[in-house]
C-alpha cells in the first residue's frame, strides 16, 4: 500500500488529536486549607477534675484570627464554726461570718492562641476562699483583690522554644491556682495564703522538650510597685512524673503601712516584703493525681517599713485525687506549716503570730455531667502555740472565734455550676 506524504500527515496529525482527546485535562492546583478555630488552649489552667471545655466557642475575625470565648458560673454555699474576730471600729474592710451563700464565679474570658500574637482576658466577680482565712464576699473579694479584670496580658511568641508575655497575670508561685474552678478543692490551702495570687509585669518563658521555665519582673502581691523577681522550672521525666522549683522575692522594700487598710488587703506588709521557695513533684497514672511539695518563705526585718524583727515559715502538703470514674472522683489534702519566733515575745506574724503552726485536712468529693459540676467539702484547721487574748483588758488572741482564743475551724461546703 502507498501513501503519500500529504496523506501520511493527515493521518499522524489525525492520530495525534484522538490521542489527546483521549486523555483527562491537568487536575487543577491543590488549594490550601486553612484548618480553623483548632489551636491547643492552655488557660485558664484546670489543675482538678473539673475539666475545660473541649469544644469552646470560637469565631474568626478577618484579618485577625481566630477568637477563643468561654466562661465559669459556679455558686457555693458554706458554714464554719469560729468565724474571724470583727472587723476594728471605723475600719473599711467586711467582716468575716458563719456561713455565707454566694457566686465563686461570674466570669468570662476571651483569647487568642495562636500565632506570633496571642491575648487572653478574663474579667468578672470571683471568689477566692482559703483554709484558715477570712472569707468574704464575691463583690467585696473582687473589689479589695483584683477587681473585675484580674488577668489581662499580651504575648509574643518569638519561635517554638521562646516567648514574652506582658500584663496582668497568674504568678508563677505555687501549686494551687487562684479560682475554684482549677483545682481539685473548693478553698484555697494554707500555705497558699503565703503566695501572691495575680501580679503586674513582664514575664519570658521557655520550653525545649522535657524542660519548661518562665521568668517574669512583677508588683509581688499587687502592690502596683515592679519589685519582685519570680522564676519556675519544670522538668518533666516522663508521661506519668515531673518535679519543679518556683520562687520570687522583693528585691526592693514596699511601704505598705502608709497606704490605706484596703490596700493591705490584697498586699500585706509582711508577705509583700518576704522571699519564697517551692519545691513539687506530680506523679499521674490512670486514676491517680499525687502532688506533694515543700515551702519555705522568709521575710527580713527592716525598721523604715514597719518590720521590727525577721521570721520564717516552713510547710508541706500532699494534694491527691482519685477518679472513681469519668464522672466522680474524691480528692483530698493534707498540709502543715509553722512559724518561726516566741509566741510571748515574737511581733512579726505570718501564720496565726509568732512560733506558731497549723495543721489542715481536707476532703472533696466532685461529680461531673457534661459540663456542669457539683462538689461537697469539709476541711479542718488546727491552730498550735497560738496567743490567748483577754477581754478584760481588751486583748484579742491570735487565734480562731470572735476574740481569737479558739485553735480550729471546720468548714462544711458545697459549689455547683458549670463551664464552657
Amino acid at each position: 500500500m502507498r501513501f503519500t506524504f500529504s496523506s501520511l500527515t493527515v493521518a499522524l496529525l489525525s492520530s495525534g488529536f484522538a490521542h489527546a482527546a483521549d486523555l483527562a485535562a491537568p487536575a487543577p492546583a491543590p488549594v490550601a486549607v486553612v484548618e480553623r478555630c483548632k489551636a491547643t488552649l492552655s488557660l485558664p489552667a484546670y489543675g482538678g477534675f473539673i475539666k475545660p471545655n473541649p469544644n469552646p466557642s470560637c469565631f474568626t475575625l478577618g484579618g485577625f484570627g481566630d477568637i477563643y470565648v468561654g466562661g465559669a458560673i459556679t455558686g457555693y454555699a458554706y458554714t464554719q464554726t469560729n468565724p474571724f474576730p470583727y472587723a476594728l471600729p471605723g475600719s473599711t474592710l467586711p467582716t468575716d461570718r458563719g456561713s455565707r451563700v454566694d457566686f465563686t464565679n461570674i466570669q468570662g474570658w476571651v483569647q487568642k492562641a495562636d500565632g506570633p500574637f496571642q491575648f487572653y482576658v478574663q474579667a468578672g466577680a470571683y471568689a477566692i476562699p482559703a483554709l484558715g482565712f477570712i472569707n468574704l464576699s464575691a463583690l467585696d473579694q473582687t473589689d479589695l483583690l483584683f477587681t473585675p479584670l484580674p488577668v489581662a496580658f499580651g504575648k509574643f511568641v518569638i519561635n517554638d522554644n521562646w516567648s514574652i508575655q506582658g500584663g496582668r497575670m497568674p504568678t508563677l508561685i505555687g501549686t494551687e491556682a487562684p479560682f475554684t474552678f482549677q483545682n481539685f478543692n473548693i478553698s484555697r490551702g494554707l500555705l497558699f495564703n503565703q503566695e501572691n495570687i495575680i501580679n503586674h509585669g513582664v514575664q519570658v518563658n521557655y520550653s525545649d522538650g522535657p524542660w519548661s521555665a518562665s521568668v517574669a519582673g512583677t508588683d509581688g502581691f499587687f502592690s502596683g510597685k515592679l519589685s519582685w523577681f519570680t522564676g519556675a522550672i519544670t522538668y518533666k521525666l516522663d508521661d506519668n512524673n515531673s518535679f519543679g522549683i518556683n520562687g520570687g522575692l522583693n528585691l526592693d522594700r514596699t511601704d505598705v503601712l502608709s497606704r490605706s487598710v484596703r490596700y493591705s488587703f490584697a498586699t500585706p506588709l509582711f508577705q509583700q516584703n518576704s522571699g519564697i521557695l517551692s519545691i513539687n513533684y506530680t506523679y499521674s497514672n490512670g486514676p491517680w493525681t499525687i502532688t506533694p511539695y515543700f515551702q519555705y518563705t522568709n521575710v527580713a526585718r527592716d525598721f523604715k517599713i514597719g518590720i521590727v524583727e525577721g521570721a520564717s515559715t516552713y510547710g508541706g502538703a500532699v494534694l491527691a485525687n482519685y477518679a472513681f470514674t469519668d464522672n466522680f472522683a474524691l480528692a483530698g489534702r493534707v498540709e502543715y506549716i509553722t512559724q518561726t519566733g516566741d509566741r510571748f515575745s515574737g511581733l512579726t506574724s505570718l501564720l496565726y503570730g509568732p512560733g506558731s503552726s497549723a495543721l489542715s485536712f481536707t476532703i472533696t468529693p466532685t461529680f461531673t455531667f457534661d459540663r456542669y459540676f457539683v462538689r461537697a467539702e469539709y476541711s479542718r484547721v488546727q491552730l498550735y502555740d497560738t496567743v490567748r487574748g483577754d477581754l478584760t483588758a481588751g486583748t484579742i488572741g491570735s487565734g480562731f472565734g470572735r476574740t481569737g482564743n479558739r485553735t480550729s475551724q471546720d468548714r462544711y461546703m458545697i459549689e455547683g455550676g458549670i463551664t464552657f
